[in-house]
């Protein structure tokens, strides 16, 4: 039996992205290679919201609702009805299938929220999850937390690699030794890889077959880079009889200030989450709710043009890494980067110590990820591209010194 002092050292919150110890260096200069880098810091560990506003006229739509005082503060547990009925019908054009804005979706407090949740009415002591790995740093933690037991699925994802997704024999086993859950996230964080519609429909089979409830992270799934094509599991005519997909406006968007996520799929798990939110933190802000109005409306072009900015980032920053022999995969989709350092003179959570205060430069252990992954740092390239580009350069700088 877990105590209470290991399920919380579960949760290592101290390397958790946007937890770091943080000196403000923005108003001084600091020594690296005898040269004085100014400017601010650029924090790698989540996207920059100045960089990137949040979509027009979010901030309207929160003020309108504002005024509707306790008709919009105190909605129903799993989020305003009008509001509800709207968005599943955006939704439903979206992925490709009908949602019932009454029985199958609720709004949480922010993805993770909603993660939380799914997982909570899912995970009791002893359920056997498989998570992949590296995967969302909340997956392992939660259902460590939970009392559940992880089973490891491994991702490949490096370019070097021939086939890339996970080991379907593998997750074949994992199902007939008795797990009980599958959560996963695609496009994947830390890596940007998008299952292709092969995997995502044998998972799919898989989970129906051994009767396996399938969580799936679907954050970043609007924003898919130059001829890439996206699976939503839910839209497959072959589906487990449990299922929760979640996504939300909070990455893409830039909308994680109103902490607003959405789950929905199988009713039975939909109420549980109702349920659960309840006694957590009763609903999803009321006000806030309202800025979902705005999702999947956005001005004509404004999403493509987003897209357009960050895939340009994204090149240039990989063009960096790679003349410097950092292995990194190219994202499919996503904001992140997960590049795999050389072996180094200083251990990971050092160096991580040593980008922020020797270089201007945060960025996330990949061990958040997935704890094999000591010699990975994942970045949110979600910034000021020009200031993106520059942290980049001084990464392998670091890397350079430090090298063994």
């Amino acid at each position: 039996m877990i105590t209470l002092d290991e399920k919380f050292r579960a949760l290592e919150a101290e390397n958790a992205p946007g937890q770091e110890v943080r000196q403000d260096l923005r108003d001084v200069k600091v020594i690296m290679l005898g040269e004085k880098l100014d400017g601010a810091v650029v924090d790698f560990s989540h996207g920059d919201v100045d960089a990137f506003p949040p979509t027009p006229g979010s901030d309207v739509a929160w003020k309108d609702d504002f005024g509707k005082g306790a008709k919009q503060a105190y909605t129903e547990y799993r989020g305003a009805a009008e509001i509800r009925n709207s968005l599943a019908d955006r939704l439903s054009k979206f992925i490709g299938t009908s949602i019932s804005a009454e029985k199958e979706l609720i709004i949480a407090p922010g993805t993770q929220g909603a993660l939380f949740l799914a997982l909570g009415v899912t995970v009791t002591v002893g359920t056997k999850v498989a998570v992949v790995a590296p995967d969302y740093f909340a997956n392992r933690k939660l259902v460590v937390f939970l009392g559940g037991e992880v089973v490891p699925i491994p991702l490949y994802y490096k370019d070097s690699q021939s086939e890339k997704g996970i080991d379907l024999h593998l997750l074949e086993n994992a199902f007939e030794s008795g797990t009980n859950v599958f959560v996963f996230s695609t496009p994947n964080n830390p890596t940007g890889l998008v299952y292709s519609r092969a995997v995502i429909t044998k998972i799919a089979a898989l989970a129906s077959n051994y009767n396996v409830t399938l969580i799936v992270d679907e954050l970043y799934s609007r924003m898919l880079y130059s001829g890439e094509d996206y699976t939503h599991l839910c839209s497959l005519n072959v589906l487990p009889e449990n299922l929760i997909t979640i996504i939300g406006p909070s990455k893409t968007e830039s909308l994680s200030g109103f902490r607003l996520g959405v789950a929905f799929g199988t009713t039975k798990l939909i109420d549980r989450m109702e349920r659960l939110q309840a006694i957590v933190s009763l609903r999803a802000a009321g006000y806030n709710q309202a800025v979902l109005n705005t999702w999947f409306q956005e001005p004509l072009g404004w999403l493509e043009n987003r897209i357009c900015e960050h895939e340009t980032i994204r090149d240039e920053i990989l063009k960096v890494f790679r003349a410097a022999n950092l292995e990194t995969a190219c994202p499919q989709a996503g904001s992140y980067l997960f590049p795999q350092l050389p072996p180094l003179k200083v251990d990971l959570i050092t160096f991580v110590g040593l980008l922020r205060y020797q270089a201007n430069v945060i960025v996330t252990p990949g061990t958040e990820f997935d704890p094999a992954c000591i010699d990975s740092i994942r970045l949110n390239f979600s910034q000021d591209h020009d200031a993106a580009v520059a942290a980049a350069k001084r990464i392998v700088k670091m890397v350079e010194i430090y090298s063994k």
